[in-house]
């Protein structure tokens, strides 16, 4: 009889490790779902809601207001994404503005735009040419692949495909961009 009784502890210790082990999988799974799900970015506002390309962040949203108040009084207001930091840089360092001269932002809104610009704009590389109107912008070109754009382009033509470009929501599309692959 102690033969199977030591038979028996033998397999209930080789039991242990291995039931140690699937509650630890499950403890880590669950605590990784449940962190993951209490800090994700997206699940505060569906897409459809977000309406810019990038989600911002309390810290760069008065950046965002500021810039928008600011750039759309005159026309459409176009993503940081679409052009280069250094471009934003001389757009908000210089008073003529394509050929129009504008009354300068000063600190501390002009800071806060620029940390807003500088944030989600994109470098460019060392030997590209600062380009200051969208058809010279790789960004802008990689934004709209294998789509014809009109010549010249314009701010005001964004609406055409971005019926909601106004309202700084260039997500929605209109239903022939929508609908297409």
């Amino acid at each position: 009889m102690s033969n199977l009784v030591k038979r028996q502890s033998r397999q209930l210790k080789k039991r242990r490790p291995f039931g140690l082990f699937l509650v630890i999988v499950a403890w880590s799974l669950i605590m990784g779902w449940l962190f993951a799900s209490a800090t994700s970015v997206y699940s505060a506002a569906p897409t459809s809601e977000i309406g810019t390309v990038d989600v911002v962040s309390a810290q760069y949203k008065l950046g965002q207001e500021l810039y928008i108040e600011n750039c759309a009084k005159c026309h459409i207001a176009i993503p940081p994404q679409a052009l280069p930091t250094q471009t934003w840089k001389n757009l908000l360092e210089d008073s003529q503005h394509y050929g129009v001269q504008l009354k300068p932002l000063v600190d501390p809104s002009r800071i806060l735009v620029w940390r807003y610009l500088a944030n989600f704009s994109r470098s460019q590389l060392k030997d590209e040419e600062t380009p200051y109107r969208l058809d010279k912008s790789r960004f802008f070109k990689a934004l709209h692949p294998k789509i014809d754009l009109p010549r010249p382009i314009q701010i005001s033509s964004c609406v055409s495909c971005h019926p909601s470009a106004e309202e700084f929501n260039f997500r929605r599309l209109s239903a022939k961009w929508e609908n297409s692959n």
